[in-house]
């Protein structure tokens, strides 16, 4: 007999299996929902859905680029055993080739159930936790990097007012190395004005705890606490942004000093446009 959607997302509901699987069932016992759910029960592939409530921590960052796109997705799992499954990594791969060739530009109920069907084949719990896709404009260019076990995936786009400057390789491996940055440095945000001004706070108020609490500082004038506090702000800020932050690739020099240089040697100027930066368990 013919299987409905609807049947199979209910048998998907309750069970957790995945859709492939629950057409398949539906149609060997003629729709039958409960006779369903009993053979999915005796199989043992409900198992997986009774892990749910486990949490994932574990997982694994795929960054893929195809032409002016690139695309990042995380899957997560209970494991770092399971993350370093062969069919775990090849579905990473394969979510994010689909996405790209398909021009997906969120989370899907297919990519779901892409996930869920390898979770009910291993059994232990995982999850498609997100997925961003990011598209260059004629003037952008994107370069991706995945550290180590594909703990950390990142994407950066860097334009330029010469946008043919992108034809030369070197101009395309400072974009790569900005990438490589931002997964060694875990920057907060591109430059001080675009950080959240309730993280700000939050810091400032840490900070002067910290100068009212601390016995070397208790005989220091107001306006020579204010100067201190004002120095561990420019100190935490140059931390935390991207352009302020000691370049990966020479430590004498800040992001920003070393796009200005790679500017005069290019004849082009060059700008951080954005950055995305997964990191499992983040």
């Amino acid at each position: 007999m013919a299987v409905n959607t609807a049947d199979v997302k209910r048998l998907r509901d309750v069970t957790g299996v995945g859709p492939a699987e629950c057409k398949k069932v539906l149609t060997e016992t003629d729709g039958d929902f409960d006779k369903a759910v009993k053979i999915l029960k005796e199989k043992g592939l409900v198992a997986a859905e009774k892990r749910a409530d486990r949490a994932t921590n574990q997982g694994r960052v795929w960054v893929k680029t195809k032409g002016d796109a690139a695309v990042l997705v995380e899957i997560s799992t209970e494991t770092d055993f399971v993350a370093r499954n062969a069919d775990f990594i090849a579905l990473g791969q394969t979510i994010a080739d689909k996405v790209l060739d398909e021009g997906f530009s969120e989370t899907d109920e297919r990519l779901y159930g892409m996930v869920k069907d390898l979770a009910t084949k291993i059994r232990e719990n995982m999850n498609l936790k997100r997925i961003k896709v990011v598209k260059a404009a004629a003037n952008q260019n994107i370069a991706s990097y995945v550290h180590g076990d594909g703990a950390i995936g990142v994407a950066v786009v860097v334009s330029s007012d010469r946008p043919d400057v992108f034809s030369n390789e070197a101009a395309r491996d400072l974009v790569f190395s900005l990438a490589m940055h931002v997964a060694a440095f875990n920057p907060v945000a591109i430059n001080d004005s675009d950080v959240d001004p309730a993280l700000l706070k939050e810091q400032e108020e840490i900070f002067r705890k910290q100068l009212e609490t601390d016995e070397k500082f208790k005989d220091k004038s107001a306006g020579m606490l204010e100067g201190i506090l004002k120095g561990k702000m420019n100190k935490y800020l140059a931390d935390i942004c991207f352009l302020d932050q000691q370049y990966i690739k020479n430590d004498k020099l800040t992001v920003k000093k070393a796009l200005a240089e790679a500017g005069k040697q290019f004849g082009a100027e060059f700008k951080i446009d954005g950055y995305f930066n997964f990191r499992v368990g983040g």
